[in-house]
């Protein structure tokens, strides 16, 4: 079996399927299998694969037939110029999330010493994009999952940032130090409404429940977030959250009863993406 048979395979399944580019996605799961580069296979597509290797690989083709994400077939998802480490225990890190964490780190500036709170952090996409991109700052990060947990530990070792961030095992503050005040709360909470949670592509209801569930109307963190904010943020602190693309008004109105500095930016589609809470 040489790697071009072993590539129309699994093209061939792809197709059955009715999953989008199958090329795109044999190559770079087949890289993913053998450790090489898709140019690699390319250039070495008459080169004989082991039957070991090929039955590996065509295994990952049947998981993304039956719906499973390719970030989780190949355990790689890349977040702002960094490679984490995903699988079914956490949410995959969304391009939209990086419009977040860029006006979290606008937001922070030249400042240093800061203490920032990452609630719901799941791969720990944003603790560790905080902390590689700060100085002298010391980042939390929260989840109420120990498998997810587990797995931020291992990008933050990953990213070398693992000496910068506390991982807390807590349903929301329930486990936070009462006394601990924070300069910045981020989170990408949580926010689909759970009705919507089985309408969604099959790829998406692959990923962690607890993960997307918000509640009868997605906007049970939010609540919670700002119950808390108030005994755990500091004079002049910041939320910073991201939402679903119809909650602007929703969630900007939770916390307009409290808080005046409410504003919200858009990612690159021009969706409403993320609100931003100044103290």
């Amino acid at each position: 079996m040489t790697i071009k048979q072993a590539l129309n395979d699994a093209i061939n399944l792809l197709k059955q399927s009715n999953i989008e580019n199958p090329i795109q996605i044999s190559k770079i799961v087949l890289a993913n299998a053998i450790g090489k580069s898709k140019e690699y296979i390319l250039i070495n597509e008459n080169d004989n694969l082991e039957e070991k290797t090929y039955n590996e690989f065509i295994k990952k083709i049947e998981k993304m037939c039956n719906g499973v994400p390719l970030q989780y077939v190949t355990n790689v998802q890349e977040f702002m110029g960094m490679k984490f480490f995903v699988d079914e225990n956490v949410l995959i890190p969304r391009a939209d999330t990086e419009i977040l964490v860029e006006e979290v780190l606008n937001i922070i500036g030249n400042k240093e010493n800061l203490d920032i709170l990452d609630m719901c952090t799941g791969s720990g996409a944003i603790a560790i994009s905080i902390a590689k991109n700060t100085n002298n700052s010391k980042v939390f990060a929260v989840d109420i999952s120990e498998k997810a947990l587990d797995v931020a530990k291992k990008n933050a070792i990953k990213n070398d940032v693992d000496k910068k961030i506390n991982f807390i095992k807590s349903n929301m503050f329930e486990n936070i130090d009462k006394n601990k005040r924070f300069d910045i709360i981020v989170s990408n909470p949580p926010y689909i409404e759970t009705k919507t949670i089985s309408t969604l592509d099959i790829k998406v209801q692959n990923e962690p429940k607890i993960a997307l569930d918000g509640g009868i109307d997605g906007l049970d963190f939010y609540r919670n977030l700002l119950i808390n904010s108030k005994k755990y943020l500091k004079e002049n602190g910041v939320i910073a959250m991201e939402i679903g693309y119809n909650q602007k008004e929703s969630v900007t109105n939770i916390f307009k009863t409290e808080y005046k500095d409410v504003y919200c930016k858009k990612d690159l589609a021009g969706n409403d993406r993320v609100i931003i809470v100044k103290s």
